[in-house]
């Protein structure tokens, strides 16, 4: 088990991001659980940002591991989750109302196999623009959610995987495997495009990162409670 002192010195730590939280939020929330118990400050940072509607693994590190977090930026991540056909959004997820609908009913599993499968490779993606890239020194979701016209520009990325494991209605369930940087919304508004329709990204969970895997995290609050059981024990040693 982790301990109290260990977390000071330096650990990297594996959390399941819950969801509407914000990559930060997560670090809020243990900063402040280490200074609430013992005024302690702690240096924390993480390894990748997950949007607040996403769930799953954030790599945390802490004390001198801090300085092995660019290390971890360039890993591969993997990803599975639900893109939904037949509508978009502005955000091209749930952040935004649905501003225009499709009919699917001509769009076949085969179809969307082969739309999938079209991903594969080298690619060259837009960033939506309710995300953090910096435009002008400006986060685009800032400027994006004031309503001001936002240009991105394209960016390369390579999809090393792209499984459907369900389609259930105009629900696709996917498996990705993609380099830093992929942004799955704009994957998602991609596929609908690809498909003479619309799409938007209705769920989406980090499985892995480099070698860490989602399975081997701690739910935030049973680490929040861990952190204070093992602070206790050190109290009474």
């Amino acid at each position: 088990m982790l301990k109290y002192n260990q977390i000071i010195e330096g650990e990297i730590i594996l959390i399941d991001k819950p969801y509407t939280y914000s990559s930060f939020d997560v670090v809020r929330r243990i900063k402040s659980k280490f200074h609430r118990l013992n005024k302690t400050k702690l240096k924390i940072g993480h390894a990748g940002t997950l949007d607040p509607l996403a769930t799953g693994l954030l790599v945390i590190c802490t004390g001198k591991k801090t300085k092995v977090i660019e290390s971890f930026l360039n890993d591969d991540k993997a990803y599975s989750g639900i893109i939904q056909i037949g509508a978009t959004t502005p955000s091209f997820d749930l952040e935004t109302e649905i501003d225009q609908t499709f009919d699917t009913s001509h769009i076949t599993p085969e179809m969307i196999e082969q739309t999938a499968a079209s991903f594969l490779g080298s690619i060259e993606q837009y960033p939506p623009i309710f995300s953090a890239v910096k435009i002008d020194g400006k986060r685009a979701y800032e400027m994006a959610r004031k309503g001001r016209n936002v240009e991105v520009r394209p960016r390369q990325v390579e999809i090393k995987e792209f499984r459907i494991t369900k389609i259930d209605g105009n629900d696709i369930h996917f498996y990705i495997t993609c380099s830093k940087g992929t942004y799955i919304r704009s994957i998602a508004y991609d596929f609908g495009k690809k498909l003479n329709n619309g799409a938007h990204l209705k769920a989406l969970r980090r499985e892995k990162s480099g070698n860490f895997d989602v399975n081997d995290a701690y739910q935030l609050e049973d680490f929040l409670q861990l952190i204070e059981e093992s602070f206790n024990q050190m109290q009474l040693s």
